[in-house]
Formats: structure tokens, C-alpha cells, sequence
């Protein structure tokens, strides 16, 4: 390969990693926006760019070629878009080759945003802000990490504005307007629980796929102490141990809520590895599952979740039925 040939390449590929950070950069500051009530269409738009754009200059850093072609013998046939230029990769494509160079949580976030964005694309929607933050938060903070890890240091986004997507004061009645809102959109909801029923427990858990922020009211023990609006600590740490055991407490009202996912997944986990989905919504059916009264789950943002009172009656068909499901 001549030098000038080199020297292009290296300069296409640094002009998409600019590019990209540009878009990570904005699509933070659009969410960060107070003024922008249009936060999560623009958040997924703006960031599928960037993720694309990465992907595509790691893919040319590691000379694999991210265009769409067929092939006649050994001779390639480059596919082209109506106006003559190569038909490059798509961010699914990307995530689906097997040179991905993310992790399954990262691509499962992407995804999520991915099948999110088919739905809001040819529609306005309205009302999500609150519903999918988690997913943002995780995007962001994985593209941070995952630029910085592909082209260094220097190209993270945490040096020039915080990643972390706007925090607020919210009182105990705003969260209980929050959490009993129904003006969803029916199809953003029903995208939402198709994508993460079929999610793992612990893939579900993940804070590369959700970022979830416990956030609690924090004095200094001294004058003079460093004064810090946030302090992060580790999930297993003795002060985190202590915090999520006195939330334990507090949530004395709280009954732990599971989606469908876990519940089919525990099964498994159980020794039933041919329980699945289809099985799973035959049963809440035949039962009558989702009937409130009945006391089996409930509607948290127009997604559906089962109480353990729930699990404790799959459980009891799978082992009255062993000999189907073992």
C-alpha cells in the first residue's frame, strides 16, 4: 500500500472518530437541555450516529472492510446508494458481525435504542423522557469508555462535559405522579417488554444496559470537607452495602416486581429448560394473570411486571408438570 494511500486512510478514520465524538457529545448536551422537551428522540437519533461512526473507524483501524457487497468467484461487487457512493454497514450490521469488538451488555443497549428508534422514526411520540433515562445513561457512559479504550484517552468525551444525563430534585409525590402515568405510547410500551422479556436476569441487571443511580441526600461530616453534589461508590463496597440495606428498609411498602424474562429464566435456572415465553404467556392467560385483582403483578409506566406471589405459581405448574418442561 503506497504512503499517500496510508495517509488517507488514516485520515478518514480520524476524521469519523471526530465526527463521532461530536455526535456523543451533542446528543448529551441535547438531553442535558432544559429548554428541548424533545430529549429522547433526538438522544437515540444523535447517538446512533456516533455509535455508527465509532464502529465504523474501529472496523477500518482493523483493516475489516464494513461495506455491503456480493461476490462472483473472487471478484467483489460493491453495492452502491442511489447516488454512486459505497453502501456502508448500518450500526445492527455492525453489532451483528463477528468482529464486534463490544460487549454482549453494551450491544444489548444498542439494540434496545435501535428497536426503539424503528419505532419512533416515522412518528412523534411523546412522554418517554422518563421511562428509558437508565438506557441513556448506560449508552453514554459505554461510548466513553469504549472510544477511550479504541483510540485513547484524548478522545473522551468526560473531559469536555459530564456524562451523566440530567439530575434533579424530585419529591416523593412526583415519583408517584411518575410511576402512575399512562399516557405511554401503546406501541413505545409494547416495544419496551418485547425487547426485555426476551433479556436474561442478568442481562437485564446490567449497568452496561441500564445505568440505575440510587440518589440520596449526603451532609459533610466536617467544615472544610470537599464539597461534592454527587459521590459514586462501588456496588460492593461497605458504604454501598450499608446504603442498599437502610433503601431495604425504607422500601418497607416496596414488593420486589420481576419481568417476564426472569421469570422464565428462573424456571430454567430451576432445572425446566423447556419452559419458555410461549409456555409462560399461556399460563398468565389461562389463569388470568394480568387481572389486577387478582394481585399477581402490576403496571409500572405501562410495562407489566409479576410479584413473587406470580413466580411462586409458575413454579408450582412447572413442577406439576415436570415431565413436559424438565
Amino acid at each position: 500500500m503506497s504512503r499517500t494511500r496510508r495517509r488517507r486512510i488514516g485520515s478518514i478514520k480520524a476524521e469519523l472518530v471526530n465526527k463521532s465524538r461530536d455526535a456523543a457529545m451533542a446528543a448529551v448536551q441535547i438531553f442535558n437541555n432544559p429548554q428541548i422537551s424533545f430529549k429522547s428522540e433526538l438522544f437515540i437519533v444523535t447517538m446512533h450516529i456516533a455509535w455508527t461512526y465509532l464502529l465504523h473507524a474501529y472496523y477500518r483501524n482493523n483493516k475489516i472492510d464494513y461495506r455491503y457487497f456480493s461476490q462472483n468467484g473472487k471478484r467483489k461487487h460493491f453495492d452502491k446508494t442511489k447516488y454512486g457512493a459505497d453502501k456502508r454497514w448500518e450500526l445492527e450490521r455492525c453489532l451483528n458481525d463477528k468482529n464486534n469488538p463490544l460487549d454482549n451488555d453494551t450491544s444489548n443497549n444498542l439494540r434496545f435504542l435501535i428497536t426503539l428508534r424503528h419505532e419512533i422514526e416515522h412518528q412523534m411520540t411523546s412522554h418517554i423522557d422518563d421511562t428509558i433515562t437508565a438506557k441513556f445513561q448506560a449508552c453514554a457512559l459505554n461510548y466513553n469508555h469504549y472510544v477511550q479504550k479504541f483510540f485513547g484517552e484524548r478522545n473522551g468525551i468526560d473531559k469536555h462535559l459530564p456524562v451523566c444525563l440530567q439530575f434533579s430534585a424530585v419529591s416523593r409525590e412526583q415519583l408517584n405522579i411518575l410511576s402512575e402515568r399512562s399516557d405511554i405510547p401503546k406501541h413505545i410500551s409494547a416495544c419496551i417488554n418485547r425487547f426485555e422479556d426476551e433479556l436474561s436476569p442478568e442481562e437485564f441487571q446490567s449497568t452496561r444496559y441500564a445505568y440505575r443511580v440510587l440518589l440520596t441526600g449526603k451532609t459533610a461530616n466536617s467544615k472544610g470537607q470537599a464539597d461534592e453534589v454527587i459521590t459514586f461508590v462501588k456496588a460492593d463496597s461497605e458504604m454501598a452495602q450499608g446504603i442498599n440495606k437502610t433503601y431495604a428498609l425504607v422500601k418497607e411498602t416496596e414488593r420486589p416486581k420481576y419481568p417476564a424474562g426472569y421469570i422464565v429464566q428462573t424456571m430454567r435456572d430451576e432445572g425446566y429448560p423447556k419452559f419458555n415465553m410461549y409456555h409462560h404467556i399461556q399460563l398468565w392467560k389461562k389463569l388470568d394473570g394480568k387481572n389486577p385483582a387478582k394481585g399477581y403483578g402490576v403496571t409500572v409506566v405501562k410495562n407489566w411486571y409479576w410479584y413473587e406471589s406470580w413466580l411462586k405459581v409458575v413454579r408450582t405448574h412447572c413442577e406439576e408438570n415436570r415431565d413436559k418442561y424438565a
